[in-house]
């Protein structure tokens, strides 16, 4: 029997935002998804629940699917999703929070947490295409370390200035495709983890919580060569990478499905580091459980580490509990 299940990197997608998109005649990053798909980010309905009820998901976690927005943008969505879901027991939330402006991202990450229950943020992995190792980025880590909730570092799409690195003798889908879920996305992410390591960021929030999905976004594959050279490259920081690792960062299994990938996991992340999760509704919550029973049947973990990645880890990181 497959146990109880969290999953943490779960999207939908506010009209409103799209709508002030078009008022304000921005670029609507959505435009292009097909129409199935928009349907399924968008509703908070019953086709939602039936979907998780498909998968024997107890609880989502959502989170706004990428998306730059200004503050205002964000307290309105963010008011919004925690009026829809307020009477929900099966879900629970994640801030969307304006990035560009660092100052205020921390204060509606902190209103968010104190006044909706959110139980932390999710936030693009580049703002116009700067990482977050600087210093004006600081206040938000700050409040999540204050707050005790963690940021959930996902990817989101190639800034403009970046796609000549994608580009070459192919065509533009090529491009397109190598800049998010087949390569960008995820060495992009795993990049930026790096970057804030290196940075000191851990050294000056040592309890800060970071999240980062799709198996570690390549990190765990390549770890141990990393590590064994990270002290020539900030040889001033006080935590190691191999610290900051086991103890500031969880790893999510969403959209990653298969056994190679968290064979590698399982042997470079502690079984009470991994959480179960989907990406719906770019991943499916029927072929999230296929995958639980497959892991549940290679012996690759007992039942007591199953019950850590598909539910306790989260329960425990999040402050929240399974529906049973």
């Amino acid at each position: 029997m497959v146990p109880p299940l969290i999953t943490l990197e779960e999207h939908y997608l506010s009209q409103n935002v799209r709508q002030h998109l078009a008022d304000t005649g921005r670029e609507d990053p959505y435009a292009q998804f097909p129409p199935h798909l928009i349907d399924k980010l968008t509703s908070l309905g019953p086709d939602r629940l039936e979907a998780l009820d498909s998968g024997k998901v107890s609880l989502q976690i959502l989170s706004h699917s990428p998306l730059n927005a200004s503050p205002q943008e964000c307290k309105t969505t963010n008011d919004n999703l925690a009026s829809a879901i307020k009477d929900q027991p099966r879900y629970a939330a994640f801030a969307l929070l304006p990035m560009a402006t660092p100052a205020d991202a921390a204060v509606e990450l902190e209103r968010c947490v104190k006044q909706h229950k959110y139980v932390g943020a999710l936030i693009n992995n580049h703002c116009n295409g700067t990482f977050y190792d600087g210093e004006s980025f600081r206040p938000v880590f700050a409040k999540a370390e204050e707050l005790d909730v963690p940021i959930y570092i996902h990817p989101t799409f190639a800034a403009d200035e970046w796609m000549p690195h994608y580009r070459g003798n192919f065509g533009e889908k090529a491009a397109q495709m190598m800049s998010i879920a087949a390569w960008g996305w995820h060495s992009e992410t795993g990049l930026h983890v790096l970057r804030l390591w290196a940075s000191g960021l851990f050294d000056s929030f040592p309890n800060l919580k970071i999240i980062i999905g799709h198996m570690g976004e390549m990190l765990p594959y390549q770890l141990d060569r990393i590590m064994s050279t990270s002290a020539l490259w900030a040889p001033d920081n006080k935590r190691s990478l191999s610290e900051v690792w086991n103890e500031n960062f969880w790893i999510t299994t969403s959209g990653m499905f298969s056994l190679a990938p968290l064979s590698c996991l399982l042997r470079t992340c502690a079984k009470d580091r991994i959480l179960y999760s989907v990406d719906y509704p770019f991943s499916g919550n029927d072929k999230g459980l296929r995958f639980i029973e497959e892991v549940q049947k290679s012996g690759m973990v007992s039942d007591e580490e199953l019950e850590l990645i598909c539910y306790k880890n989260a329960e425990k990181l999040l402050g929240v509990k399974a529906v049973q």
